[in-house]
């Protein structure tokens, strides 16, 4: 394992939602002996309700603002030495300051998707207040596309079993 990654244990998933950070980072925590954490999960017992019911009652902007708290809350404990993979929202890492938060602390991860991949996992759940309006869907997934490809690591997509990607990730050098 690498000088960043034994300073600061943090391996962070990102990507759109759909693109598997959930399932994968189970994986991969469990492969390394690691806690896992889902951001999303997070956010939701933290405050109590959905996150489609902070979009609707509260708008994007306080939902994004609970998001970066929840991250602060985490990147504090895996600063102090707690190892941890943290699967992060579509949107945490599209933010700057959440990039810049994440920049030092630990391994940023791209589970690079295709758009028909996730448009297909989109359908299949509710709970993607941002996935309702196909349009805009799109659209936010092209916009996003270009803080994704900041991460430091890129792993493709292509299918809809984890173990490959788990296993690619595992052996790339920056995890070794």
């Amino acid at each position: 394992m690498n000088l960043k990654l034994k300073r600061t244990p943090g391996i962070y998933l990102v990507g759109f939602m759909g693109s598997g950070k959930s399932t994968i980072g189970r994986l991969l925590a469990h492969r390394l002996g690691w806690s896992f954490f889902d951001m999303d999960h997070e956010i939701e017992a933290a405050e109590g309700t959905s996150i489609r019911e902070i979009f609707e009652t509260r708008g994007e902007p306080a939902f994004r603002r609970i998001e970066t708290t929840i991250l602060k809350k985490h990147l504090a404990w895996i600063e102090q030495g707690r190892p941890t993979v943290l699967a992060l929202g579509g949107g945490v890492f599209a933010g700057e300051g959440n990039r810049a938060l994440l920049e030092e602390s630990g391994i940023a991860i791209w589970l690079d998707c295709p758009f028909e991949i996730i448009e297909r996992r989109a359908a299949e759940t509710e709970h993607r207040p941002l996935s309702l309006d196909r349009a805009h869907f799109a659209a936010l997934y092209q916009e996003r596309l270009a803080a994704y490809r900041l991460a430091d690591i890129h792993v493709a997509i292509t299918g809809d079993d984890p173990n490959p990607v788990v296993e690619a990730i595992l052996m790339h050098p920056l995890i070794r």
